[in-house]
Parts: C-alpha cells; structure tokens; sequence
C-alpha cells in the first residue's frame, strides 16, 4: 500500500513512524510546511534510518506522486475547514485522504462544504474519511460497541481528561485551544469564540454520528462548554497563565431528541495538578444508561520498555490510521463515515 505523509507535527510524526515501520505499507512521499524539514530524508524526520524519501514543500511534486492514501496530519488551527483546499486537491489528484482532524460523519457537514469535497474526490475517484482515537474510536466506535448487550438504551456518555500540562506550543495552547482566556469576559459556549467554534466543528458530528448509529432521529447538538479559573499565577510549559484565565476548560457536547439528551462527550483540558481523585488523564469512561447499563473505563497504554518519545495515546490514532486504510481505499468515490468497525489484521 503506497502512503503519503502529510506533515509532521508531534502526531504527523508518530503516523509517519507507523508507515515506515509496517510491512505492508510503502512511504512514497512527504510533505512539510516548515523549512528546517525540507529536504531531509524522512527516515531521519522519523527518527529512523533513512529510506530515501525527501520531504518537501512542493505541492505539485506530492500531487505528481502515485499512492494509494495520503494521511494528512497538518495541525488543527482555526478555521475548522481551512485545509480543505488541499484535501480537495489531494482527491482531485487520484489520492484517497484519512484526516486525523475529524471527518468521521460527514452527514453533519455543513452541505457546502461536504458538496465541495464530495465532487473533488468523485472528480480523482478517490474518497475521503476521518479516523483517529477521539475522534474515531472511543465513542464512535467503542460507545456503540457497548449498547449491543442492552434490551433498551437511554442515554450514552463518554468522558475523558486530558493533562495538557506538557504541550509546549503557546499557539496550540492559548490560541486554538483556549487557555489563559478571561473566564469573567468569555461565553465559552458563544461561536464568536475561536477556540469554540473550532472544538464545535471537530466533535460535534461525533455525538451526532453516535446518535445516528443508535438510530436516534431528528437530534440537535447543543454544547455546554465551561471554563474554570486559575486563582494563582499558573507556569506551564507553553508559557504562563495569569490570575483568572482559564486553567480548565470543560468542552461538552449534547446530541438530544425534543427535550431528552441521548449521547453526550464530554472531554476535560487542563493545565492544573490533577486532585487525588480525579478521573486518571487519558482515561476514557463510557457510560450507558440502559437495560442493562454499562460502564467501561479505556485506556491505552505503551508496551513495557518503551523507550521512544511518543505517548500512547499517539499510538493508538496512528494505528487507527493505518486499520482505516483498507476501507478508505474500498469506499466508493466520495465522503464516507468511518466504519464502525476496523480492527487490526495479521498478514
């Protein structure tokens, strides 16, 4: 299978180890916005030996190039879509493309937009979908999984908490995730605010595709995002967060039916020492109110002795990438969901 690399971010990287390292998956290509990255051989990129494929800044140059799929990787910066140009023309070129950036139910696209890529991918007769750990995995797929033990289902909720202690990018952190943002001045759940509008465009489809695999119809997605305040000067990798910025923020997003919430996600960011009983950070809790009702905490873990600077929660979307292929690239010709399921296969 010829795969493209496109970018190589902290996530990129990780996608781009998971290719190099497969037998069944041939790097054919790699871009790279920055300069420093250019020209070097994508093995040394990777941390691996070399393997004779330059990265390179030339679009045209990755358009020209025969492959089966292009994971593309670029950093999720405001505004949601703003990599569209580039998908389309990844499509348009003959390339089936996996987002780590959401796609995973294009069905709650805005209709512009899903039109615009479903003709660039039926133009190239390729097709589009979105794959990843959340999202992609944990409630699209794990929380669906969970209902098939119940004779009735009420209500589906998934929880996270992410420690964002040790990102050090002061951009991703304060401006396209939202910390340090005036909790007495900011509406967190207005879509005037950045940081909102971008999460809304990546997770809202995640409860909606929920509902949708459920059989729920006719749902509304309604958020109740919050923001605590740090009382104290907080030092953080990324810089520093003043007396009454945002040290936590608390996205949810609801998919209801008339008045009556169905899935709920509920995903944690912060930048505080977690307290002694907190939920573990990078701990998934799936609950399902139902008969019977279902509980189950997910994590994912390195293997013992891990030695290599890649957490697990890295892993775990490069390997979803990589079991999405096969069924990208055997979709028919324009935007597709991501299946419900796709394990791992030996051979």
């Amino acid at each position: 299978m010829k795969v493209i690399q496109w970018a190589t971010g902290a996530m990129g990287r990780t996608c781009l180890q998971a290719v190099i390292d497969s037998p069944r998956h041939e790097l054919v290509g790699l871009f790279v916005y920055g300069e420093r990255k250019a020209g070097k051989d994508a093995g040394e990129i990777a941390r691996r030996d070399p393997v004779g494929i330059t990265a390179t800044r030339d679009v045209e140059a990755i358009l020209a190039l025969d492959a089966d799929v292009v994971i593309h990787a670029a950093r999720l910066d405001p505004p949601a879509d703003r990599h569209d140009a580039d998908i389309e023309r990844l499509l348009r070129s003959g390339k089936n493309v996996i987002s780590i950036n959401g796609g995973t139910y294009p069905a709650h696209w805005a209709p512009e937009r899903r039109a615009r890529l479903q003709a660039a991918a039926e133009a190239g007769g390729t097709s589009f979908m979105g794959a990843g750990l959340n999202p992609g995995f944990a409630a699209e797929k794990l929380a669906v999984l969970a209902t098939g033990v119940c004779r009735d289902v009420r209500k589906v909720s998934l929880s996270e908490t992410v420690d964002c202690r040790p990102v050090k990018n002061p951009d991703y952190v304060f401006d396209v995730i939202g910390f340090g943002a005036p909790v007495d001045r900011i509406d967190p759940n207005s879509p005037d605010w950045v940081p909102a509008r971008t999460m809304n465009a990546l997770f809202e489809e995640v409860v909606a595709c929920v509902a949708d695999r459920l059989g729920w119809q006719e749902i509304e997605v309604v958020t109740d995002h919050s923001l605590t305040a740090t009382p104290v000067p907080l030092e953080i990798a990324a810089g520093r967060i003043e007396p009454g910025g945002a040290a936590r923020i608390d996205w949810r997003w609801i998919a209801r039916t008339g008045a009556t919430d169905r899935v709920e996600l509920h995903i944690a960011w912060t930048m505080e020492t977690p307290e002694p009983d907190a939920p573990e950070p990078g701990l998934w809790s799936i609950r399902v109110e139902g008969e019977p009702c279902v509980s189950i905490a997910f994590g994912v873990e390195t293997p013992a002795g891990w030695q290599e600077r890649v957490s697990a929660e890295m892993l775990g979307v490069a390997g979803a990438v990589l079991n999405a292929m096969p069924h990208v690239i055997a979709a028919p010709p324009g935007v597709v969901e991501t299946p419900e399921f796709a394990p791992w296969r030996a051979g």
